[in-house]
């Protein structure tokens, strides 16, 4: 009897326990260099601009006054300087046909394209109609911080927004407290936004060669859910000390009914 209570003890520990295998980042194998750096081509493509992106649109020139005109706040395109939130409201949001509504401008449709093709249309238009070279007219056109949302095993889930031009989901992931020891850093989904539809991929983070993935880099607008392992559904504890109380509670409580059992 005793045989059997200790093999059982030691086959459920050795599968309620969380191997550190499954809570490492980016692990190298056998077959990858310590050394080694591989992009992929994927990886390096510019984003291009879908609708419900907002960017952000500054126009500086020489006379600033000549450009305020084009600014969406009161405060006018030139020295102030906008808040992440503030974004929201003074930045261009691409309606479902792919346009924006820029002052003075009008309609321009941005839909497909990249932040610097947005850039270089601004400039030509406003040369072509406003100014001449003279008036050194510079254009900056960004995406109004990367947006996402997170659900399922993470310690912050819910929306994030990181204010850069590009982040790794390992980023995105570190901006909302890390996955928790339960999650399944093996098969971490992404749902990502097309002109088509919605697409669904799957990166193991535990793997090195997970940075050759076209989805490390994280997308405006991607849906990143983090699956629980089934450490946790089983519920005996994710640690060996978890594991042990567990088992022996649930040892107890047997042996108390038998012997009740036996009393009656």
């Amino acid at each position: 009897m005793k045989k059997i209570v200790f093999l059982a003890l030691f086959t459920v520990l050795l599968t309620s326990c969380i191997s550190t295998k499954d809570l490492t980042y980016l692990q190298p194998n056998a077959t990858t260099k310590s050394d080694s750096i591989k992009v992929s081509q994927e990886v390096s493509k510019p984003y291009r601009i879908q609708t419900n992106d907002v960017i952000s649109i500054s126009i500086k020139a020489l006379d600033q006054k000549l450009v305020d005109m084009f600014s969406t706040s009161s405060g006018g395109s030139g020295q102030t300087q906008k808040s992440p939130q503030s974004l929201y409201f003074d930045g261009y949001t691409v309606d479902d046909h792919g346009n924006i509504r820029v002052p003075i401008l009008g309609e321009l449709n941005v839909l497909g394209y990249t932040t610097d093709e947005v850039r270089q249309k601004v400039e030509k238009q406003l040369l072509e109609d406003y100014f001449k070279k003279e008036a050194n007219i510079f254009v900056t056109v960004k995406l109004a911080g990367l947006r996402y949302t997170i659900n399922g095993e993470i310690n912050s889930p819910g929306m994030g927004v990181l204010y850069q031009d590009r982040a790794t989901i390992m980023e995105a992931i570190a901006n909302s407290g890390d996955i928790n020891i339960t999650g399944n850093r093996k098969d971490v989904q992404i749902i990502r936004k097309f002109a088509h539809g919605f697409e669904t991929y799957s990166i193991d983070l535990t793997d090195a060669n997970a940075v050759n993935s076209p989805y490390f880099y994280i997308q405006p607008n991607d849906y990143i859910i983090i699956k629980p392992l089934k450490q946790k559904s089983w519920g005996t504890g994710v640690t060996g000390m978890q594991s042990v109380a567990t088992i022996m509670t649930a040892i107890s409580l047997i042996t108390t009914l038998l012997v009740l059992s036996k009393t009656l």
